[in-house]
């Protein structure tokens, strides 16, 4: 994270709940009009969507063209700031209509079904609120199901496999408000001097730019709500924090080797398609200690002569050697014992030290034992006989030195 970049705060649990759940129906009425509108068969987005967000005065004007340039896009960007005044969204105004996180995320579902768009878009400005940020995952989450629900069909090149990019750009408070400043005075002087001589363009002036108080409100609600709101996209999505208070070059040369760390991550179409019916470890572990407590208990009701039988194996023949080791915090247990043998008893032992605390695996081997020598012929006849190798790990012991 860069220097001084501001702290994320975790919103009340209530408050949170509420806005998943205003998030949900939002996005559950945009997803069904457009299913209605369009049909399913034919929502196809964009494969790769750079989603980008900065504070005020970090240059993302700027970052947008050169993240085209760099990534090969061609499709003209979404910015969010020019959606709110297209002639569907003044429409809305005009009727009295409030163009709040409904209206701006439907407005931008039928920007990015454009075909031109279908190999990749920049959108600048979205997600902005915890609403639109909850409604990004939801989206993700649709279109993940969208292409799981079409392989196979006439309709799965059409259906890509989401790549989603958050990128940030920030800069602090001071240089924030500076910019901004900055940016309102040259403007004032470029629309002077189109309105003096009838050369150019005379730009839009932002009120913000012209007042520093204005300038320091702006930057505090993007670090208050927008900021605070994109930092829970980090454990799902690419995300990319950039120091965006360099030079415009350095900025730009942070921007590739962020995208060029996470772009060897990304899986081709095909080899994603065949391994995607494997879950992610993510997915697993979030109910993996629900899962365990339920196997543990399952054991007791179902198999408990069993279950006491390897508790009395560890305590007497496991965890006095495992006790030898403590400084090592590994320990390497061979056993013969018949108890082994049950399926059954090796999950109990797995999921036993689980519990404990320790991290345990087994190694089941055949080995040939002599049990007979003819002396008529000189061979040696043997049996087989099953030796189970336990691996147990655990937080080893800090020794101290000197």
């Amino acid at each position: 994270m860069p220097a001084n970049a501001p702290e994320s705060g975790n919103p009340p649990r209530r408050a949170l709940d509420l806005e998943i759940k205003d998030a949900q129906l939002i996005f559950a009425s945009v997803w069904e009009e457009l299913e209605e509108e369009f049909g399913l068969e034919n929502l196809a987005f964009p494969r790769e969507i750079f989603w980008l967000n900065g504070a005020p005065g970090s240059g993302k004007g700027t970052q947008t063209q050169f993240i085209m340039e760099y990534c090969g896009l061609t499709a003209r960007p979404i910015v969010i700031s020019d959606l709110l005044e297209s002639p569907e969204a003044r429409r809305l105004k005009d009727a009295g209509m409030m163009v709040g996180d409904r209206e701006v995320t439907s407005l931008l579902m039928r920007e990015l079904l454009q075909p031109a768009r279908q190999t990749g878009v920049v959108v600048d400005g979205y997600p902005r609120t915890k609403v639109q940020v909850e409604c990004l995952k939801l989206f993700y989450q649709q279109l993940t199901d969208l292409r799981r629900s079409f392989l196979g069909t006439e309709f799965e090149k059409r259906m890509h496999k989401p790549i989603f990019h958050i990128i940030v750009l920030y800069v602090d408070e001071t240089t924030s408000v500076q910019r901004q400043i900055e940016r309102g005075r040259k403007t004032q002087e470029m629309n002077k001097r189109a309105l003096a001589t009838g050369e150019g363009k005379v730009r839009e002036l932002r009120k913000t730019d012209l007042s520093v108080d204005s300038a320091r409100n702006r930057y505090r609600t993007f670090k208050e709500i927008t900021y605070e709101s994109l930092t829970t996209l980090r454990e799902i999505f690419y995300y990319h924090l950039v120091n965006a208070q360099d030079s415009v070059e350095d900025v730009q040369r942070s921007i590739v080797k962020e995208l060029k760390y996470q772009s060897s991550l990304e899986l081709d179409q095909a080899t994603y398609d065949i391994i995607a019916r494997i879950p992610i470890a993510s997915a697993i572990v979030v109910h993996a200690r629900q899962d365990l407590v339920e196997r543990l208990d399952g054991y007791v009701r179902h198999e408990e002569t069993l279950f006491r039988q390897v508790i009395a194996i560890i305590e007497e023949k496991f965890m006095p050697i495992i006790r030898r080791h403590a400084i090592s915090g590994k320990a390497y247990v061979n056993s013969e014992d018949e108890v082994f043998h049950e399926p059954a008893a090796l999950a109990m032992f797995i999921d036993i030290f689980s519990e404990r605390g320790f991290h345990a695996t087994v190694d089941v081997r055949q080995v040939e034992v002599p049990y007979r020598f003819d002396l008529e012929t000189g061979l040696i006849e043997t049996r087989r006989k099953k030796v189970f190798r336990f691996q147990i790990t655990f937080a080893a012991s800090v020794i101290r030195r000197g």
